[in-house]
């Protein structure tokens, strides 16, 4: 029998007690997303949506480490080196239409996050109608490090965060942790992670009634310290104003931040700058579509493979910008992008 024959399914689903249970099933690759995982999961909830013996859904991630890292970047990457451009639209298109799939779902749709949940696993949580987090829940959106964009629904979900936390988090792509997670709404209870399996019990007994239950008190929120910092400095819509308040304000903090934007691609920092301004007047659909107009231009750019080699493949943090600061940045080349 072949490998390929014994390898377990990168998605489980099973329908029990009422419950519709979904597990991402690559914990190897800290459940990473690929094409085959997104095309299962549309499948089970396509299948559920209208099944009777299904009240609720439930999705969590094997092996205790992730909830789901992410969209599949070093294949992103490897298809756009091959000139395979529409295998790579192929992967943001079904992504995207599962995500707005979740964000529509008729029934309760309970994200269990323990562990990382980054870009693509955000995608999978925050458009659901409850959203679970341990104590060792890790949230971010860091796609600026490795030149793409938040994105995901990122552009409408984002803006629409507590102040200005939406633009820090997509700029600086910082890790946020469970309490600051129910600060800033990404989150809607924390449950630890001893109390999971009796949690699922609950909920196949009796309901959503089970998540009140068993949520205990947030964790505090450095959040919610920076706060007003925060809403301060990244007031402007453009990154060489965010980088001015930064540098006014010149404490700790701030240099801080200074220091992390420092290594991100520039043309990433203003493109997403740009997609959050549209996104905050925008629907969901029309940002998902915005979205993946963007990913067309953003892919081929020279940055992206860069920052996935750098960041990913070799691992070597030192990727080469082009241009290499924000302020050699093109404002005219980067609203070119939404073209």
């Amino acid at each position: 029998m072949s490998d390929a024959a014994l390898a377990e399914p990168t998605v489980l689903a099973e329908v029990a007690n009422g419950v519709g249970r979904l597990v991402l099933n690559r914990p190897k690759a800290l459940n990473a997303l690929d094409l085959d995982m997104i095309r299962l999961l549309t499948e089970a909830l396509e299948a559920w949506r209208e099944d009777p013996a299904v009240r609720l859904v439930t999705i969590e991630g094997a092996g205790g480490r992730a909830f789901c890292a992410g969209g599949d970047v070093r294949a992103i990457r490897a298809f756009v080196l091959a000139g395979e451009l529409d295998a790579a639209e192929a992967f943001f298109a079904s992504e995207y239409r599962l995500n707005r799939m979740i964000a529509e779902y008729p029934k309760p749709y309970v994200a269990l996050i323990d562990g990382i949940s980054m870009g693509g696993g955000m995608g999978l949580s925050i458009h659901g109608s409850h959203r679970v987090v341990t104590e060792h829940a890790v949230m971010a959106m860091p796609e600026t490090a490795i030149a793409l964009f938040p994105d995901i629904g990122a552009s409408y979900f984002l803006p629409r965060l507590p102040g200005r936390l939406g633009l820090y988090l997509a700029l600086t792509g910082a890790r946020i942790s469970p309490g600051d997670a129910i600060y800033a709404r990404l989150a809607t209870h924390h449950v630890p992670r001893a109390a999971l399996e009796s949690l699922k019990a609950g909920l196949a007994r009796s309901g959503l009634a089970a998540l009140e239950a068993h949520a205990h008190r947030p964790p505090e929120s450095l959040l919610a310290q920076a706060r007003a910092a925060i809403d301060d400095c990244f007031a402007p819509d453009t990154v060489p104003e965010i980088l001015a308040r930064l540098e006014a304000r010149g404490d700790a903090w701030a240099k801080a931040q200074l220091d992390t934007l420092a290594r991100m691609s520039p043309t990433s920092l203003c493109v997403t700058a740009e997609l959050l301004r549209r996104g905050a007047t925008m629907s969901l659909a029309d940002c998902l579509a915005m979205e993946l107009r963007l990913t067309r231009k953003v892919i081929v750019h020279p940055d992206f493979a860069e920052g996935v080699r750098a960041q990913v493949v070799d691992k070597t943090r030192d990727p080469k910008w082009r241009p290499a600061t924000v302020a050699e940045v093109d404002p005219a080349a980067i609203l070119a992008m939404f073209d």
